[in-house]
């Protein structure tokens, strides 16, 4: 008997199950382990929604590669987030092309109370440098995590300031865990994890950090964040791409003013030019934007005794904000929707969540 680990990562390894796909199967079965060994519990549901092509079969090939990558798994220290997890990224689950799973190092605490997400060029100025430390050291005293890319540049600064003003970060790569690009920042990913931040990667361990990874990698960081602030950036290039997906996502975007002589700013000034980006010269402005400025309320481990752990999983969830129903499925896609629909309503008759007008729930009346 597999565990549920190794199914998963089959489940991963299954070429050509899409995202979408994968997800809506996981959601019928239950678990990955039901996916191989209980077809019939989902084949059939599918079929009455939309036919998979794919053949999910757990064959000796799959599972020489998949013991393979748990062997690796196990003697590097990298574990696996899958989106079943209730420690899977909250704000990343939202997203329609968030990964079904992601390898990681380090800290598996990745729903903090505030994320910010720091992107810019990898040919960072003096300017740019001593803007984003500026910024990031008056953001230390106000409980946020920052998430970046590990590349050159502006990714460097935001991990290594970071690390000198006491703020967690996480860095997301564009490559397996097996190694770190650029090679020189290999220090740098040490001191992350020693300070009780994450590398974290969507990738099979051995694959390299091809070009075509990178907007992949970009959508994560946007993703994970409440808010991006672009650093410094020009009029192209991976920051901008990470700006636009994170601005699809409906999360907040801040770009940091240059000069208007320098082209190595024309980004920044056009996202503010295009009302996509709000201008902060300051982490004072970022907190008043994101209404930081108020010491967050700490996260109880226990919210209600009568709860059971699925239970306390929405309520996690409906405790951020008001929710629709679609946004409460779409975070715990783990439950089917009559059972879903079930727990909303032991809940409500528990009187800790209150049902809202147009198929809504909030904590508070």
């Amino acid at each position: 008997m597999y565990t549920e680990t190794f199914y998963r990562i089959a489940l991963n390894k299954t070429e050509g199950l899409g995202k979408a796909t994968t997800k809506q199967i996981l959601s019928i079965a239950g678990s990955a382990q039901n996916v191989f060994e209980f077809p019939e519990s989902w084949q059939q549901k599918l079929r009455n929604r939309k036919r998979c092509a794919v053949e999910i079969k757990l064959t000796d090939k799959l599972k020489y590669l998949v013991e393979n990558e748990l062997s690796l798994m196990e003697k590097y220290q990298v574990h696996l987030c899958h989106y079943l997890d209730s420690n899977y990224p909250h704000r990343l689950k939202r997203c329609s092309d968030a990964p079904v799973s992601f390898y990681y190092k380090g800290s598996c605490e990745f729903n903090p109370a505030r994320v910010l997400a720091v992107v810019g060029t990898r040919n960072a100025t003096a300017y740019g440098t001593r803007s984003l430390t500026k910024v990031l050291e008056e953001l230390k005293e106000s409980n946020i995590v920052t998430v970046s890319g590990l590349a050159y540049g502006i990714d460097t600064v935001a991990h290594e300031e970071s690390l000198n003003f006491g703020i967690p970060t996480i860095a997301v790569l564009g490559n397996g865990l097996h190694t770190v690009y650029p090679a020189s920042n290999k220090q740098l990913s040490d001191k992350i994890l020693a300070n009780g931040g994450s590398l974290i990667s969507e990738f099979d361990f051995h694959t390299g950090p091809d070009r075509m990874n990178f907007p992949a990698r970009n959508r994560i960081i946007a993703g994970m964040a409440d808010a991006v602030l672009v650093a410094e950036s020009g009029i192209k290039g991976g920051s901008i791409i990470t700006a636009q997906i994170a601005n699809s996502y409906n999360r907040d975007i801040f770009a940091i003013p240059g000069s208007i002589f320098d082209d190595m700013h024309a980004g920044c000034h056009d996202l503010i030019r295009k009302n996509i980006a709000a201008m902060v010269t300051s982490g004072k402005d970022l907190l008043e934007m994101m209404n930081w400025d108020s010491a967050p309320q700490p996260i109880q481990t226990q919210l209600f005794p009568e709860l059971s752990e699925d239970e306390e999983i929405i309520f996690r969830f409906i405790q951020q904000g008001k929710k629709n129903i679609d946004e409460i499925s779409g975070h715990c896609s783990q439950f089917s929707p009559s059972k879903l629909a079930g727990l909303l309503l032991t809940m409500e008759l528990k009187g800790v969540i209150f049902a809202l007008p147009g198929k809504s729930y909030s904590t508070e009346l």
